[in-house]
């Protein structure tokens, strides 16, 4: 294998620091960095001096040491390491590839930056080897913004992986966290000068990052050209533990490495992340990594790859006939759902050779999290193909019978000029159409034919031109591309985008009226000059106006919160918070944020309603399996349908709030259907999860008045 000449790694892993009042010594974080070092060196195969590596060793540990350099031995100093990420800057070109590891603890500190945020604004921060020493200093977020910056502006590809946490709290058993013990704020008084730039410089790339897009500014890092892989949330603590009893290192490195020598196939960032989500997750509960950036570029690559999202697997009993998958109550889900489990690393998820078993939901769900019990042939499942891991991916097969929608196949169109009539010629082709859309829903899972006397929930037949449309009331315009009687494919593309509807109509219907946070999550959608909208029940926005979402935690605990675009085109996206990517943004108490938006129009729309529906809930939800592309794209399994479990009203019988939901969808699409707001939720877990929404009508003035 080639040397591999465009990649430069900084590597920085600190064990000993010298005394201080807030960090104490760790155990495993050179270890951390020996991995890295020699699975860049030797797999990729980049030169030895293009990485840099600065450690700090305790004198017990440093004979284990595995990873041997030409280069002297560089402590991790303040100085250092900022002289390490100039050099790196310097060398490194436009287009080659920049990776930063960072093993020790993280914290926080007073603010030199008052001008910033005022004077409660907190620095975060990397903890150098030397913050005891009489001019000992962080690395604060705002000089980490400005050399990061520097490198994204000379077009590098930069990846930033720090295992470490900002704070911290007690250690437990084999385990250390990587932060301060009492999870203090450092309050010393600190030299404020800075070896990265001047305070002018730092302070106006900041705000160039922040201004950007504002609601950076109350962010860790503001995020715009780069993955960075932290292990924990700023809240919660990142553990170093002793691995199977022997060498200790970070949850995240351990597992990051583990994920990368034991993959078949090349890895994205976020397949990388959902492993190791769920192998952290099942030794540390209370420890959920976060990645920020692109998502979808290859590791230690210059490629992006799209995977879709999917629920993951975080927990498996030894049995391995059960496992925990990381979504509940909270993403609509109920009892008798059924997913398919892939391995983590599978790159088609719609090749059923693949499938490592099917599981079934029980009833033990939670606003957060569900438990499926492992199905064998005989109760509908498959032969179980080795052993499900935490990490694995879990694609929905077959929605639950409640949830299963009708479609009526209506071939009885006449010949004629009406607007429903047909061309004399399709007339007689219509049954032979219908039948093949007739064979294609069976076994789909999620729609079925509407039997003699019941009603449907939509209707497929042919159109004048020949192709199939799909009608709720009246047909629905712009599906692109058109569907083709002539098409042997067609008509199982009929289904798939039936089978979208159902999954979007659902999302778009989820409510919890029990929830304990429904007055502690406010929201608000502001002007350009961020100021709430005089009606903010009839908002109407030109296409690209700017608007901003303000959400604020007024809650004693933090909330995770994830924003969904329902858009009119029957797709579903995730409107990123701070530019994080993860499946929900945790948001503290107390803490607001403004997030950006500029809506648009669909091509061939004049007028359309979008729908913010914002979720919060006290668990580590995971929401970014709901979303869904528009319906004139080839439907994927990115997103999956929602339903809701309630609880037992009379003789075990499960009752569904969607049950009734299709019905009320009236003529015009571009209109919602009405909310069912009868059914109220009773059990204890839809009490820790709320979701909100806001519409907002994007209306292009100069179409309508031409």
């Amino acid at each position: 294998m080639a040397e591999l000449t465009s990649f430069y790694a900084l590597l920085i892993g600190i064990d000993r620091y010298e005394p201080n009042p807030y960090y104490q010594d760790l155990q495993g974080c050179v270890q951390d960095i020996n991995l890295v070092a020699n699975y860049i060196q030797n797999t990729l195969n980049v030169p030895q001096e293009q990485i840099w590596k600065l450690t700090s060793y305790l004198e017990e540990t440093k004979s284990l040491s595995t990873f041997r350099s030409t280069q002297p031995e560089v402590k991790p100093t303040y100085a250092n390491i900022v002289e390490a990420f100039k050099e790196i800057t310097t060398m490194a070109q436009s287009g080659e590839q920049v990776y930063i590891h960072y093993s020790g603890h993280g914290g926080r500190a007073v603010t030199i930056y008052p001008e910033l945020e005022g004077e409660q604004r907190h620095d975060e921060g990397i903890v150098p080897m030397d913050l005891g020493s009489s001019d000992g200093r962080y690395l604060r977020d705002v000089e980490i913004a400005t050399l990061l910056k520097r490198l994204t502006d000379k077009g590098c590809i930069v990846t930033v992986i720090f295992d470490s946490c900002h704070s911290g709290g007690a250690t437990r058993g084999d385990c250390a966290i990587r932060g301060n013990e009492n999870n203090l704020v450092d309050s010393t008084t600190r030299n404020k000068d800075s070896l990265v730039a001047s305070s002018e410089e730092l302070l106006t790339n900041w705000r160039i990052l922040t201004q950007t897009d504002p609601d950076l500014a109350g962010g860790w890092l503001p995020n715009q050209d780069y993955v960075f892989l932290a292990a924990c949330r700023p809240t919660e603590f990142a553990y170093e533990y002793a691995v199977n009893g022997g060498q200790r290192h970070g949850a995240l490195t351990y597992w990051m490495m583990d994920t990368l020598t034991s993959s078949t196939s090349v890895l994205t960032y976020k397949s990388l992340y959902n492993r190791l989500k769920g192998m952290i997750q099942s030794k540390f509960p209370q420890q959920l990594p976060m990645l920020t950036g692109d998502g979808d570029r290859l590791v230690f690559g210059d490629r992006r790859k799209y995977k879709p999202y999917t629920v993951e697997v975080i927990k498996v009993k030894d049995n391995n006939q059960e496992i925990t998958l990381d979504a509940g109550l909270a993403a609509g889900l109920s009892k008798g759902t059924r997913f398919a489990i892939y391995p983590f690393d599978c790159d088609n998820l719609a090749d059923k050779t693949q499938q490592i078993a099917i599981v079934e939901l029980t009833k033990n769900i939670q606003a957060d999290k569900s438990t499926a019990k492992i199905l064998d042939v005989a109760a509908g499942g498959i032969e179980v193909k080795g052993k499900i891991e935490p990490g694995a991916s879990a694609v929905m097969v077959a929605a639950p019978v409640d949830l299963i929608r009708k479609v009526r196949l209506f071939a009885d169109k006449q010949a004629g000029e009406r607007e429903q009539d047909l061309p004399a010629d399709l007339v007689d082709r219509q049954t032979t159409a219908l039948e093949k859309v007739r064979q294609a829903l069976l076994g789909n899972g999620w729609v079925v034919e509407v039997k003699e006397g019941e009603e449907s929930h939509f209707q497929v037949a042919v159109a004048k031109d020949g192709t199939y449309e799909i009608c709720i009331g009246m047909p629905i315009n712009n599906l692109r591309p058109a569907l083709s009687i002539e098409d042997p494919e067609a008509p199982k593309k009929v289904i798939d985008r039936l089978v979208h509807l159902v999954k979007y109509q659902a999302v778009q219907e989820l409510d919890n009226l029990a929830s304990e946070l429904t007055d502690y999550l406010e929201f608000q959608l502001c002007d350009k000059n961020k100021q709430p909208f005089a009606d903010p029940q009839n908002v109407s926005l030109k296409p690209g106006e700017v608007s901003y979402l303000k959400i604020k935690n007024t809650y004693s605990q933090t909330l995770n919160v994830a924003v969904l675009d329902i858009e009119p085109t029957w797709a579903i996206s995730q409107i990123p918070i701070q530019r994080n990517d993860s499946s929900f943004f945790p948001l503290e108490s107390g803490q607001e944020t403004y997030t950006k938006l500029r809506l648009a129009l669909p091509e061939n729309y004049q007028q359309a309603k979008e729908t913010l529906k914002i979720f919060a809930t006290k668990g580590l939800a995971n929401f970014q399996w709901l979303i869904l592309p528009s319906l004139d794209e080839q439907p994927t399994s990115r997103g999956n349908s929602l339903n809701e479990e309630l609880k037992t009203r009379s003789l075990n019988q499960t009752i569904n709030p969607l049950n009734n939901l299709l019905s009320n969808i009236g003529a015009d699409i571009n209109n919602p259907p009405e909310k069912t707001r009868a059914m109220i939720y009773e059990s204890e877990p839809e009490a820790e999860w709320i979701t909100q929404e806001i519409q907002i009508t994007v209306t292009d003035s100069r179409s309508i008045a031409s």
